[in-house]
């Protein structure tokens, strides 16, 4: 049977999904993970550092959330402040300095909205994101592996090319805040999510993303271990790729990738 896109969302935010640590684990080898963004503090939602793919160096961030409620407390349910995005930028840039691609995982409801994210610039930090993302130098794949939600997620996907897990969503808000702008009625958000065309497969027939990564074959839920894998051979392959284009040539490609938008 066919999921609807409201199936579709009540997988994508399910609390037993592999985290961003678990994909590290899982694909990249000798991975050391770097803390701060230097200017305030260092954001547990946030996690990134330097790993090895088939024995090359990438720089890889992603939105951590957590398995129950003590971890997700302690990771802000996934929901970065600006100094996350601050942390994912330097090393980021670092990855530039020394010539490393940058993998990105996305699950995130959108950023933290709190008064004192607020405070401390969490607009202009994910700003600061689009405009230095669309510049870097190094190639850049951004891998949705949950909720993609609003410019909270976007911070990390301005990338040469974006994929997505089968059963994650990638929107400019949830499906609720959706219904609660437009009929004015959260309640009516499995119908907003039907509207709003925020599945892989929806997406992928949009060209707003890349890839479609199976989660199932034949009505059968894939083994984690195959998807982990699937995943690990096309970053290899697309790296290798990415990675033959001139910086000019990589540059007006991505920049070329948003502009149709």
């Amino acid at each position: 049977m066919e999921k609807t896109a409201n199936d579709i969302v009540t997988l994508a935010r399910a609390q037993d999904r592999y985290t961003t640590l678990e994909y590290i684990a899982a694909i990249f080898d000798d991975f050391i993970e770097f803390h701060g963004d230097r200017y305030f503090g260092d954001d547990l939602a946030v996690v990134g550092g330097i790993a090895t793919l088939e024995e090359k160096p990438v720089t890889i961030v992603g939105i951590q959330k957590g398995r129950n409620l003590p971890e997700n407390i302690e990771r802000n349910f996934g929901a970065p402040h600006p100094e996350g995005y601050r942390k994912a930028l330097r090393l980021m840039k670092q990855a530039e300095k020394f010539g490393r691609p940058v993998v990105t995982f996305i699950n995130t409801a959108g950023a933290y909205c709190g008064i004192e994210a607020e405070e401390r610039g969490e607009g202009e930090a994910i700003a600061r994101n689009l405009i230095e993302m669309a510049d870097l130098s190094v190639p850049i794949i951004a891998i949705i592996i949950g909720e993609g939600g609003s410019g909270g997620a976007l911070a990390l996907a301005v990338a040469d090319e974006v994929w997505m897990l089968e059963h994650t969503i990638y929107a400019v808000l949830s499906p609720e805040g959706f219904a609660s702008i437009l009929w004015k009625d959260g309640s009516r958000a499995k119908e907003a999510a039907e509207l709003m065309k925020i599945t892989a497969t929806e997406l992928k027939e949009l060209t707003i993303i890349d890839r479609v990564i199976p989660e199932e074959m034949n009505g059968e839920a894939l083994e984690q271990t195959k998807i982990n894998r699937m995943i690990q051979k096309a970053l290899i392959s697309q790296f290798s790729e990415l990675s033959k284009w001139e910086t000019e040539i990589l540059l007006e490609k991505r920049y070329q990738r948003f502009r149709k938008f």
